[in-house]
């Protein structure tokens, strides 16, 4: 498995280094997933030491989790390889739930995405028809191919309010979303007459 382990503004030694190898390897291998990458960010906000860390799996899923601490960045690697440990424990227990085991890794589809300027004054200021957005950012983004169950699963996951992807059953885009009421929704444009 590849590491990058890194700090913004922190110093992170090799004691550290070690540790979080070793702490991930043996989190990911309890829940018998194959990791293919890890990311593991130590930061500083305010007087939070803070740990972000995501690890993709073989499957083509993707864990997120974050943990932070006062005093100690040991302590905030702990919470966040605790929250790392809750997800796997949940998505082991959703594969074994829907008698489901994803054979080959799931398959992205490139899409365009794009930051828009959130300031709504500079917009009716730019063009007579109204409310006109200034693109601020474009860049490339993926887009997976899932089951509507594998896409409620990514999102919990990645800890995303929505999930943006392709439903294998039809090939048409869908989109699974948090619900105020800590519901999921899901919408499926195709079905839509």
């Amino acid at each position: 498995m590849r590491y990058q382990i890194s700090g913004k503004q922190i110093d992170v030694g090799e004691a550290l280094q070690s540790h979080v190898k070793t702490e991930v390897d043996e989190t990911v291998a309890k829940y018998s997933q194959r990791p293919t990458d890890a990311m593991v960010i130590f930061s500083r906000d305010a007087h939070n030491l803070i740990c972000d860390a995501v690890v993709h799996l073989s499957t083509g899923l993707t864990v997120q989790a974050k943990g932070q601490d006062a005093d100690n960045i040991y302590a905030a690697f702990e919470k966040c390889r605790e929250r790392m440990d809750k997800q796997l424990r949940r998505y082991k227990r959703r594969l074994k739930d829907h008698h489901q085991d994803r054979t080959e890794p799931v398959e992205y589809a490139g899409a365009a995405s794009y930051v828009l300027d959130a300031d709504e004054e500079t917009w009716e200021s730019q063009g007579e028809t109204g409310l006109q957005p200034i693109i601020v950012a474009e860049m490339e983004t993926r887009v997976p191919t899932l089951s509507v169950g594998d896409a409620v699963m990514q999102m919990e996951l990645a800890g995303a309010p929505l999930l943006v992807f392709r439903n294998e059953k039809h090939g048409g885009v869908n989109v699974v979303h948090r619900r105020d009421d800590g519901n999921v929704g899901w919408i499926d444009p195709r079905n839509l007459a």
